[in-house]
């Protein structure tokens, strides 16, 4: 069994840090392949940085060309894009935030989320409410650090948890949840300290995935994950249009060693297949 394991911004350091926490997670038949998005932020934390990961996200599965894959995990957090992947593909796609969020409910009554950055809360909410799971949810906390500040310094990071996940569990929580891919393998070290159960996504996407795959269950195309509409789809900049921002503003970011918009190969409405039958 393959599973593809999707970074939601361009870090590649952080993909392999996921990397490394979904194959501990993985059984011994699995192979996890990671995944890094060509072009998007290099870290998302707020609204915009996370529309554009999920086209990024689907680009690079689109656009995919390495051996074929039995599932998708998504590694982002409170991200979009997982509605539009389950169309694009057609083996078993599992958001990190909805699986961790169902193993919570399992473990207890009540789950807490630490995440990053405060403006990160409400994306999170909306995420879990759209996934049925916010009903349980005690609490989101944020821990103040940015996502690429986590692995800078690992007991600032261990202890900023510790004081997050303290207001959850006053909150109500009876179970926290790692609210960052960039987390994992922080449960380890505090679980004991805590006394409450701590579940990280992308452990739990990798096990729930694997379970899926094993149970030969995949999306269900009746209805609202209906094979997309045959139509043309641009996908990208349009050759020779320029690179400014809206209105004619100046970009937000500029473009990392004099990188062009990539416009990818492939037919325009071609979907990724995933496992071969």
């Amino acid at each position: 069994m393959r599973i593809i394991v999707t970074n939601c911004n361009t870090t590649r350091e952080m993909t392999e840090d996921i990397v490394r926490g979904a194959r501990a997670a993985a059984g011994p038949d699995t192979t996890v392949t990671g995944l890094t998005p060509a072009w998007g932020p290099a870290s998302a934390e707020g609204w915009l940085d996370s529309y554009l990961s999920a086209a990024a996200v689907l680009d690079a599965l689109r656009t995919y060309d390495g051996p074929a894959y039995d599932a998708v995990v998504l590694a982002g957090f409170g991200e979009h894009g997982r509605e539009g992947v389950r169309e694009l593909v057609d083996v078993p796609v599992v958001d990190i935030t909805e699986a961790a969020a169902h193993l919570a409910c399992l473990l207890g009554r009540r789950y807490g989320v630490v995440t990053t950055l405060d403006r990160s809360r409400g994306q999170i909410e909306d995420s879990l409410e759209t996934a049925g799971v916010a009903r349980n949810c005690a609490a989101v906390v944020g821990t103040g650090l940015g996502v690429l500040d986590l692995a800078d310094d690992p007991g600032r990071t261990e202890s900023a948890f510790l004081t997050a996940a303290e207001r959850a569990r006053d909150a109500g929580a009876e179970v926290l949840v790692l609210g960052c891919a960039g987390m994992t393998g922080l449960q380890r070290a505090v679980g004991d300290k805590l006394g409450l159960p701590v579940v990280d996504g992308v452990a739990a996407a990798v096990k729930l995935a694997e379970s899926l795959v094993n149970l030969g269950l995949t999306t269900s195309r009746a209805g609202s994950y209906g094979t997309p509409l045959p139509k043309t789809r641009r996908w990208g900049r349009p050759s020779g249009e320029p690179e400014d921002g809206a209105q004619g503003r100046r970009p937000l970011d500029e473009p990392e060693d004099g990188a062009q918009s990539r416009r990818p190969p492939g037919g325009l409405d071609d979907r990724a297949q995933g496992r071969q039958t």
